[in-house]
């Protein structure tokens, strides 16, 4: 099966970002790491990955001069990630009527390659899997990059960090009056985000009193979603750029590899 990839890099530092003296005002995808714009890392392991179709860009243009061995299209910035999110599931829709899922990549992961993206599509179960999301656990992701210094969430056996190679069902996001707009409304407020999922289980995720599995069942249950989590054994799919921190430690990660 085929997964179009919605790549979103509409995410531009302001002054005040840590990442602003590299982006000077631009995008943050673009971004030069060992030698090519950062979102090139991303579009070379997407050119890689057997079971990419379509690639969708929102945020970017074809002057910024990027390249892709799978088909490629771009839509303008939306302004906001929610609204570029299904812009780009609007194109990916236009493109392949017959899609059912995409793939969330964001434009700051350089360091995924195509068979890491290969192995998050193979663990998608068709069609009972609404969304797919990684966690990467604390001892795998300081064992590839001990300097991360990344946020972790402590749960019942475990501590997590995100992972940023999403599936998800095409219908979810292009829903309306769904759970994208309720992802949407509560984007920046923690009480409505608390809300979404629900107080028990926020008690219970304070209380380290979740696993995984129980977190993101609470979780389906609450937006009436079919999600499911799982462990993901790939450190470089959690490893983003949000800091100039991270950008280092991305950038001698890469050059050194390559």
């Amino acid at each position: 099966m085929k997964f179009d990839a919605l790549l979103s890099a509409g995410g531009i530092p302001q002054p005040g970002d840590s990442l602003y003296e590299f982006s000077q005002g631009r995008s943050k995808a673009l971004i030069e790491i060992a030698g090519k714009p950062m979102v090139q890392w991303i579009l070379d392991a997407l050119s890689e990955a057997e079971h990419i179709g379509n690639v969708v860009i929102v945020g970017l243009t074809e002057a910024d001069g990027l390249t892709c061995k799978k088909p490629l299209s771009y839509v303008p910035n939306q302004g906001e990630m929610l609204p570029n999110i299904r812009a780009g599931a609007r194109k990916i829709a236009e493109l392949n009527p017959q899609a059912e899922y995409c793939v969330l990549v964001p434009s700051d992961t350089p360091a995924i390659t195509g068979e890491m993206v290969d192995w998050v599509l193979e663990q998608v179960r068709v069609p009972d899997d609404e969304m797919l999301y990684n966690v990467v656990e604390k001892d795998v992701m300081e064992a590839r990059f001990p300097d991360s210094r990344r946020t972790f969430t402590r749960l019942k056996g475990a501590e997590v960090c995100g992972g940023d190679v999403t599936p998800v069902a095409l219908r979810v996001i292009l829903s309306s009056g769904g759970t994208w707009e309720k992802l949407s409304d509560a984007r920046k407020s923690p009480l409505k985000q608390a809300a979404l999922v629900g107080f028990d289980t926020l008690l219970l995720l304070l209380l380290r009193q979740l696993t995984v599995e129980a977190a993101a069942k609470r979780a389906s249950r609450s937006l009436e979603l079919r999600a499911r989590a799982q462990f993901c054994p790939y450190a470089e799919i959690g490893m983003d750029v949000d800091k100039a921190h991270h950008l280092e430690v991305i950038r001698s990660y890469l050059e050194a590899k390559h």
